[in-house]
Parts: structure tokens; sequence; C-alpha cells
């Protein structure tokens, strides 16, 4: 089953892992009424404007693990979805070197109307296919797949997959021993990013409150630069998952 609305795209919903994909940066879609903000196919197509490869991974990722999808339909620079109303970022006028005109100056009316048009129904969406599990009895843990660049401000990364966690970092340093023990990804715990950057709000906002296990991938986009390489990250990636899930169930005695 599949549901879609301007915000959010919703695949699976039915399906019976334990696990829920979310994927905040899945488009560089810029439809009407917003328009290219100003920006040039270069820019559009550009890592300021989406997570290359990451909606790729996130559907090879729930296709093993069984797992329902939830997705953006429109480019972060837009509406950042994975940031709080009130945050720079979340209509950003600068995104790394790039200039954003179509969000300069933006007034208060144009925010409210991207946030209730975007923000939050995205969220709503969301918390309604969570809660429904909860309310069968599941507890689902929320994995959000991002991609990140090679180099950043002239920096070259040299980390290929960043586990990172918000306030219960149980899960993340799971996921991050299974990878370590398992791939030959160069893995890190909070790198790139972490909390502390602001960029765990989705799951801040949808997992922490009702203390659902979590975590944030950042896998660099080099790696998942085309389907064949996106499967195969899925492929690298689904067995660390349902193994660092394996292990907080014995830690917490928690029936899987």
């Amino acid at each position: 089953m599949s549901t879609k609305t301007a915000a959010i795209r919703i695949e699976g919903a039915e399906r019976s892992g334990r696990f829920v994909i979310i994927c905040e940066h899945a488009s560089n879609a810029m439809p009407a009424p917003w328009g290219d903000l100003g920006l040039d196919a270069a820019q559009r197509a550009a890592h300021i404007a989406w997570d290359p490869g990451a909606l790729g991974l996130a559907w090879g990722l729930a296709e093993v693990l069984h797992a329902p999808l939830a997705h953006a339909c429109q480019s972060r620079l837009i509406y950042d979805l994975n940031r709080p109303p009130h945050h720079p970022g979340a209509m950003p006028e600068r995104s790394e070197i790039h200039a954003i005109p179509g969000n300069a100056g933006l007034d208060a009316q144009a925010r409210l109307a991207r946030t209730e048009e975007l923000y939050l129904p995205f969220h709503a969406e969301l918390r309604a296919l969570i809660a429904r599990r909860l309310a069968r009895g599941e507890v689902p843990i929320l994995v959000t797949v991002h991609s990140f660049t090679p180099v950043y401000f002239g920096q070259r990364r040299s980390v290929e997959l960043g586990v990172i966690h918000d306030r219960d970092p149980g899960l993340a340093r799971a996921v991050l021993e299974e990878a370590q023990a398992r791939t030959g990804l160069d893995a890190r715990l909070n790198e790139p990013y972490s909390a502390a950057d602001g960029v765990t709000h989705t799951l801040a906002l949808q997992a922490t409150p009702m203390g659902l296990p979590n975590v944030m991938l950042e896998v660099r986009n080099d790696l998942i630069a085309d389907a064949a390489a996106q499967q195969a990250m899925a492929a690298q990636l689904a067995p660390v998952l349902s193994a660092a899930r394996a292990r907080i169930e014995t830690t917490t005695g928690e029936a899987a």
C-alpha cells in the first residue's frame, strides 16, 4: 500500500517488519508553487538540494527488512523536514557556498505557508504510522537514512558511514559495533554530524518522547552513486540493523 501527499509518500505501511525507514531528504523536486528558488540545474542536482543516493538506499533497506518507508517528495531547500520551523536551516537563505535566492527574506506568512504545506503533514503522517503500530502492541525502531558529501568546504572526509543518535545511544552503539564487525566501511559514531549539529530533529520529535529505539545513518554519497551501489549498500547494512536489533532486544529482554 502506498499513500502520498505533497509532503510525504509512505510505501508499504502494512509491512510487518519492526523497522520504520525514513528519508527526509529523498528528493530534489521543486514543484509549484515554489519553483526553482532561483537555482540552476547543477545546483538543483547537487547535495544542497537533497541527499543523493539516500532514497535508493532507503528503498533497499525497506525491502530487505520488510519495513515501511516514509520519504519526502520535494527538495529540502523548500523545507528541510529534519529541522523545526524556527531553525534557520528549515528554509535556508544559504547552503554551504550557495545562496538560495528564493529563500531570501521570507516573511512570516511565507514561512508559515511552507510549514503548513510540508512540515506539519509530513510529521503528522509519520506520527500516525508509528501510532498505529504502537496501538497494535508493536514497538517500531526508527531509522533515518541520509547521505553526505566526500568533500565539505574543501575538506575531504574519510568516514564512510556515520551512525548518529539522539538522546538514547543504545541502538546507535550496537549498529556501530555490528557495522565495524560485518563490513569494511570506515564507520564512526556521531560523524560527520551529531545531535549537537541539530540533525536529529525527526528522531527527537518522533522517537525520543515515546522511548522508541532509533538511529540515523549517514552514508558518504560517492558510495551510493547509482542504483547498483545503493542496493549493494542496502545488502550490507540490512544485516547490520537486524543484528543490532537483536542485541538491544537481548539487553532489554524485549521480544521481537
